[in-house]
């Protein structure tokens, strides 16, 4: 793949509001991520050559940070929420016979992942930002999500 069909596929992923996209082949492999943090493009050719470039700026995805619940959630009262960054399907396991990532009580450390949003045959893993403990579990697995809806009730600790 030229620089100029790369920097399409960059322009491409961030005029959309996905979060991750990967392509493999036989030839390279292509990772774009997007977020708060420095975003990268790491191409892997087959002679062992890694290119890496900074992603073109784009608007902020909104984070998957604990936030203090809307007044109009009751059941979210008793503690800070995570919610969906994206619109898709709120998926709670890896996979459909593998066991949930979390499960109400567990205590999850910063950075592991919570859940899975699908998006357009993408999955997004939406990770902790700090290490708190899952008070409830607000969505059924399978179950479509908005943006903004709220996934999971969390105490920080």
């Amino acid at each position: 793949m030229d620089i100029k069909d790369l920097k399409l596929l960059i322009k491409l992923v961030t005029e959309t509001d996905i979060t991750e996209f990967e392509m493999d082949n036989s030839d390279e492999k292509i990772i774009i991520k997007r977020g708060q943090k420095t975003e990268y493009v790491t191409v892997a050719a087959p002679s062992a050559q890694q290119y890496a470039a900074p992603a073109y700026q784009s608007a902020p995805v909104a984070p998957v940070a604990a936030v203090p619940a809307a007044p109009s959630a009751p059941a979210a009262e008793s503690g800070d929420t995570v919610t969906s960054p994206i619109v898709g399907t709120f998926y709670a396991a890896p996979g459909p016979d593998e066991s949930s990532y979390v499960a109400v009580g567990q205590i999850v450390e910063k950075g592991q992942v919570l859940c899975i949003v699908e998006a357009m045959k993408l999955m997004n893993e939406i990770e902790a930002e700090c290490k708190c403990k899952i008070v409830k579990i607000c969505k059924d697995n399978a179950q479509a999500v908005e943006y903004g809806d709220v996934l999971f009730v969390i105490q920080k600790l």
